[in-house]
């Protein structure tokens, strides 16, 4: 081996052995459901903001748009989704459909899992449907967060604009997790989109995608709790030499 090239392969030992500040803010990240009442500025909001944008979009069309809630029309927000969550959740649905009809057995599992680790960590029985939507309400308190977020797309826009909006999304919570925020991603928001329209002024042509509760956790970061798959079973490599 010549000295060049053992140059280049000790730099990238060094690389994979070396802690790596982005990967640690990805695997830290987790979805925060108990937020101290800590306040945040709008300073941070606005810088959490400022990073996520440079979020990549088909043709730079930056198909998002967030509205930053604190104070009393948070609170607003928040009673009249607990009063319809209490009175007239049926009579609510989103303008898009989250989860296939016929969930694949994979997904299904995956889905099921869920429920018996989420639900379980509560001491919630997962027939207990009471229990269960006493913990989906904190949702629209914002799980105590001082800020929330309600995230919107134009619904002119095509299929490829959605995973521009993901990416987006993502952005501000690693943006939010780097400044040691918490944050928590909530699609059950798109459920009461007529109930928030008036309330936040949305305008017609937009669609509400989702919440996210955005403060400091309460305590500190829980164990991992839900797994993830290895990654033979979701990638595929090929042309490589091993």
């Amino acid at each position: 081996m010549s000295a060049p090239e053992a140059a280049v392969m000790a730099i990238e030992e060094a690389c994979v052995a070396a802690p790596n500040p982005i990967d640690g803010i990805l695997t830290a990240r987790f979805a925060c459901r108990d937020f101290c009442d800590a306040p945040v500025a709008r300073q941070a909001i606005e810088e959490i903001l400022r990073v996520a944008r440079y979020a990549p979009s088909g043709a730079n069309i930056q198909p998002w748009h967030v509205y930053v809630l604190t104070g009393e029309i948070k609170h607003s927000v928040s009673a009249a989704l607990l009063e319809a969550h209490e009175t007239a959740r049926d009579a609510h649905v989103s303008e898009y459909k989250y989860y296939a009809s016929d969930l694949p057995d994979r997904y299904l599992r995956r889905r099921q899992e869920f429920g018996r680790l989420f639900y379980g960590s509560l001491g919630i029985h997962q027939a207990d449907a009471e229990g269960r939507s006493r913990q989906t309400a904190k949702n629209y308190s914002f799980f105590g967060a001082p800020v929330g977020l309600i995230v919107t797309i134009d619904r002119r826009l095509e299929v490829g604009s959605w995973l521009d909006l993901g990416m987006f999304v993502q952005n501000v919570m690693l943006a939010a997790a780097g400044r040691g925020l918490q944050s928590c991603p909530q699609e059950t928001f798109a459920k009461y989109h007529r109930i928030l329209r008036p309330l936040l002024s949305i305008p017609a042509e937009q669609m509400v995608v989702c919440g996210m509760s955005v403060g400091k956790a309460r305590g500190q970061s829980p164990d991992r709790l839900m797994p993830r798959a290895e990654i033979d079973e979701f990638a595929t490599f090929l042309g490589f030499e091993d």
